[in-house]
């Protein structure tokens, strides 16, 4: 995917695609208030909620569902869009040295706000890096001088971060026994079998690295482990992600045709899907995404790719823009839709009974409540959106 340069400073026009596809996954994020899983719980006969349940929430250590790619579509995204943003601060006049500055001042912002959403609700900072936004910042200042670079060299540093952190969990030695198997929160039936075992929950050196490092920020010893294994050592192989979007966003500044710039997309995205998939079969490296492992990197950056693809023909090649309008508003403000939907979702879905009574989300009966306060939540969210987007008002770091 090595486009014929490196660095060009030409305007492009503004691809409604990225604008829509980005307003799909925040969308997805943002239906968490939807409680498919409450409904489901309540039908436990149905498949179709059943279905909609497990898409709506992540598997458990192996495998992936569609909220599972929220993040490394969000993250594939900051890589696509990076071309676009130096070209246009570049044909501004902007000086490099400014560019650098943003650059790392973004991540900076990002990592702390990602800090601040996770400590929402403590009574004390907490000091973890697994937020989103914070996984995407501890990349971002590397991703920006790499996005200078040319695609050869890009796609280089792809495979140095993918092999090398494969390694670093391949290496690294099995519990042994005199492991503290309560300490790190997991349980030797836990352990995945053969080779795999590697990238087993919490004992592997990203969940060693938390426990040191983690612990070097206040209170004293106040981190144990991640009940979930997200670590914050992600972070690397999510470089590896947006890296992938970066070489996507090449590809659609290049000279390409449109045709074969969806057609490159495609290709890409079956052969990345294909190579996570054996990795992931074979033993090799299990396609995890709570610990970002090289062979996610792979998966989860193929099902990017032809996403990518299909929104691109669909809305730059064939220009029908209508139909994704609710996604636009959403993606337009993507940073503003992260922050609403962890700050203030759980105040709208309480104030909406409270303010409109009870009759209107009750009709339905017991197991639909939730899924019809969620619609409302969701809906206000929405349209909180769309009146910013009204008033030019675009939340940006």
């Amino acid at each position: 995917m090595e486009s014929t340069t490196a660095y060009q400073p030409t305007a492009p026009g503004r691809l409604a695609s990225l604008d829509a596809y980005r307003g799909f996954v925040m969308l997805l994020m943002m239906g968490e208030v939807l409680a498919f899983q409450s409904v489901a719980a309540a039908l436990p006969e149905s498949g179709f909620w059943k279905f909609l349940a497990h898409h709506q929430s992540h598997v458990a250590w192996i495998g992936c569902s569609l909220h599972d790619m929220i993040q490394p579509s969000f993250s594939f995204l900051v890589g696509v869009a990076l071309p676009f943003s130096l070209t246009r601060r570049a044909a501004s006049g902007q000086p490099r040295w400014r560019q650098t500055l943003h650059a790392f001042a973004r991540a900076l912002i990002l990592v702390l706000l990602g800090v601040f959403l996770r400590s929402t609700g403590s009574d004390n900072t907490r000091w973890t890096f697994e937020d989103t936004l914070s996984q995407i910042g501890l990349g971002y200042g590397f991703l920006y001088l790499l996005g200078l670079r040319s695609a050869r060299e890009q796609g280089l540093a792809l495979t140095f971060i993918l092999l090398g952190y494969w390694l670093l969990f391949a290496l690294y030695p099995l519990p042994g026994a005199t492991f503290d198997w309560a300490a790190a929160g997991a349980k030797p039936e836990g352990m995945l079998p053969g080779f795999a075992a590697h990238w087993s929950l919490n004992t592997n050196p990203a969940a060693a690295f938390d426990r040191w490092f983690l612990n070097l920020f206040p209170p004293d010893h106040w981190f144990k482990n991640n009940g979930a294994g997200y670590s914050t050592l992600s972070f690397i192989p999510t470089l590896g992600t947006m890296i992938l979007g970066l070489l996507a966003g090449g590809v659609l500044r290049s000279d390409r045709t449109p045709s074969a710039r969806t057609r490159l997309f495609i290709i890409a995205g079956l052969a990345s899907l294909a190579a996570g998939w054996l990795l992931g079969a074979t033993g090799l490296c299990p396609v995890v995404k709570k610990i970002w492992t090289p062979s996610w990197v792979l998966f989860s950056g193929g099902w990017s790719f032809l996403l990518l693809a299909c929104f691109y023909q669909v809305m730059d090649v064939w220009n029908r823009r209508r139909w994704a309008f609710a996604l636009t508003v959403v993606g337009m403000n993507s940073i503003a839709a992260y922050l609403i939907a962890h700050l203030w979702a759980g105040f709208i879905e309480s104030a909406l009974p409270r303010h409109f009574g009870h009759a209107w989300h009750t009709f339905a009966g017991a197991p639909y409540e939730r899924l019809i306060i969620g619609s409302a939540a969701l809906l206000t969210e929405w349209l909180i959106l769309w009146w910013m987007r009204r008033n030019r008002i675009i939340l940006r770091i």
